[in-house]
């Protein structure tokens, strides 16, 4: 087993080396998945993983060994668990905190359908921070009895419990005596006449009092879990041992182990969270020989990074959120200048915008830097929270329209279809590094609440109409001479467009793109400018309309769904306002998109710049 852990890592690394993925995280449950795999017979026994970005091992014991080089590739498998790619899959996860909750289900359903099979559900001690883990517990501790929670502690995010009669009494209540002898009182208990409701109560708190004194950790127990750990989670002989006993137990368990992310490789090891999630080229199967990152053009989240930095100097009250992302958000700057200033709430989305909207009442100024994905979590929070009460919070989404890799979770396609319907909420796409750190600024002057939405993504060079500054629900006009056609881009297919008259409106974090497909169609001799919106909401209708007025045709690309999106609501307003004019709104369509690159996924939505380019010919040839 040793060896096949070795080999395991060998190949983790190795793939991660050339695809990127999550390398921390996985390297950290091995053993761990090895032990469930050899008790637990899956699929009939069904293990199932929170979030499921550490499911590299199971996928290469599960099957999927001659395929693993396709690794986040698009048409290869997913970095994260997928129904469709294995029977060993039980759903396609991509966000925190779900597994308890679909793991009691499956407990139940299988019960009252008379089914048989364990339901394993292994969650990290971040994920547990979540309040749907909370309720799950809360519920399965009841209910489901064939429900086993591993809690997978790997000391970043929860203090482990390591006192030795805490071991020795948890894995004890493991013992067939112990379970036995526990069987037989209760049985007795509820046999004594008049007296089984009371005593039943008392031996309960008696065995509730006595690991209150004894054990560290009792919250399982209080809620109805047998606990058991913290167990060594790179000891497969110990885990399997506990997790043999556990199998046999007609009753909910929570196993407690302890492991290290990163494990056997160094570099992961000193930088676990660094190495959580991280790009091909950052890991290097032989570390002592791996040279320095090459340098990188500046990305959306480091303008944000530098922005927060900028006003926190302007703004005393400022303060920053975010839920577990401290440096995927860009934050970690903030956090070292005001550590005062900046809170980390952990995978608690929902909590986290409460908690703005409550820093916000008292007089602050609170920035909760969330992905685009993962603020679908706290829509009603938003809306309910801050929204209704007008609160000067600002919401910056991150990864927000095409995220290359991780595939259909975390595509953040969905926030502006999701917040534009939310009254006293604004909503900007800025397209630059400078036209973020304007609109930063604009949203911490407005005093409301407003949401800025940027791409996983580098920063375009910057353009004078850039550097403009903002009008309220005004975007900004980049004439063909201004955007400088490309002349590298590739021409357009068919005849020529001298006779085209065309705007291209976009949204911010797909203006590469767009200008991209206006440089080749403006070689074809179109002519062809391009509306940076700026402004999602509010939108001055009246200076929009004027804009467009002098064009014949008007086409809206969006990197959000087209259904309830931007696009579909202005080519309505030109359609009724200006009619004639020929229009057609671009945006991802009513499907999930699975993973690939930037790029692929843009292209399979039909918003890769040959794609613009082939839409605005389609409306131009057509006949009405």
């Amino acid at each position: 087993m040793p060896r096949l852990a070795r080999e395991i890592r060998k190949e983790i690394i190795r793939v991660v080396s050339k695809n990127g993925g999550h390398l921390s995280s996985n390297l950290g449950v091995v053993e761990l998945t090895i032990a469930l795999h050899r008790v637990f017979d899956s699929p009939a026994d069904a293990i199932l993983f929170d979030v499921s970005h550490q499911c590299y091992t199971h996928k290469l014991l599960t099957g999927r060994y001659g395929r693993f080089g396709t690794l986040r590739k698009r048409g290869g498998i997913s970095g994260f668990s997928r129904a469709s790619e294995s029977p060993h899959d039980f759903f396609d996860w991509g966000h925190a905190s779900t597994s308890i909750s679909a793991g009691a289900g499956m407990a139940l359903g299988r019960m009252l359908q008379k089914k048989s099979g364990k339901v394993v559900a292994v969650i990290g001690d971040g994920a547990i921070t979540g309040g749907m883990a909370f309720e799950a517990l809360s519920h399965a501790g009841q209910r489901a009895k064939n429900l086993i929670v591993v809690l997978n502690d790997n000391q970043l995010s929860i203090g482990p419990n390591t006192g030795s009669i805490s071991k020795h009494l948890s894995r004890l209540t493991m013992t067939p005596p112990y379970q036995t002898f526990r069987a037989s009182v209760d049985r007795l208990a509820g046999k004594i006449p008049l007296l089984s409701g009371p005593l039943q109560k008392f031996i309960f708190r008696f065995k509730r009092g006595l690991k209150g004194l004894l054990l560290a950790n009792n919250f399982f127990s209080d809620l109805g879990f047998e606990y058991v750990g913290p167990l060594d989670g790179h000891n497969i002989t110990e885990m399997e041992a506990v997790f043999r006993r556990v199998k046999k137990l007609n009753l909910p368990v929570a196993v407690h182990v302890v492991t290290k992310k990163g494990k056997g490789y160094v570099p992961a090891e000193d930088d676990p969270i660094g190495f959580h999630g991280v790009g091909g080229q950052r890991v290097n199967p032989a570390p002592e020989t791996r040279s320095g990152p090459a340098p990188t053009p500046e990305t959306f989240s480091g303008a944000f990074s530098r922005a927060m930095l900028r006003e926190a100097r302007s703004f005393p009250n400022l303060a920053a959120i975010t839920a577990a992302m401290t440096r995927g958000t860009g934050l970690s700057a903030f956090a070292q200048a005001h550590p005062d200033r900046f809170f980390d709430v952990g995978i608690a989305e929902q909590h986290a915008v409460g908690f703005a909207a409550g820093l916000a009442r008292e007089g602050m100024l609170p920035v909760a830097a969330i992905y685009s994905t993962f603020m679908q979590r706290s829509i009603d929070q938003v809306i309910h929270d801050v929204a209704l009460q007008n609160l000067p919070v600002v919401f910056a989404l991150d990864r927000a329209g095409a995220v290359p890799d991780d595939g259909a979770t975390h595509q953040g396609i969905f926030d502006i279809t999701l917040l534009l319907p939310a009254p006293n909420l604004a909503l900007l796409a800025p397209a630059s590094a400078a036209e973020l750190g304007l609109c930063l600024r604009w949203a911490l002057e407005s005093r409301a609440p407003v949401a800025l939405r940027y791409p996983k993504n580098n920063c375009p060079a910057e353009h004078p109409s850039f550097l403009l500054p903002l009008e309220r629900g005004r975007g900004v006009l980049l004439k063909r001479d201004e955007y400088a056609p490309d002349e590298a881009a590739p021409p357009g297919e068919g005849a020529p467009l001298s006779g085209l008259s065309c705007l291209l409106v976009c949204t911010g974090g797909i203006f590469p793109e767009t200008r991209e497909a206006a440089s080749a169609l403006s070689r074809d001799g179109a002519s062809v400018d391009i509306y940076n919106l700026r402004f999602l909401k509010p939108i001055d209708e009246t200076w929009f309309l004027k804009t467009a007025s002098g064009y014949g045709a008007v086409l809206f690309v969006e990197d959000g769904v087209k259904f309830g999106g931007i696009g579909v609501h202005l080519e309505r307003l030109v359609q009724k306002y200006l009619p004639g004019k020929r229009t057609l709104a671009l945006g991802f369509p009513d499907r999930f998109i699975p993973q690939g690159a930037r790029g692929e996924v843009l292209e399979e939505a039909g918003l890769s710049p040959q794609g613009i380019a082939a839409s605005v010919r389609r409306i131009w040839k057509r006949v009405d």
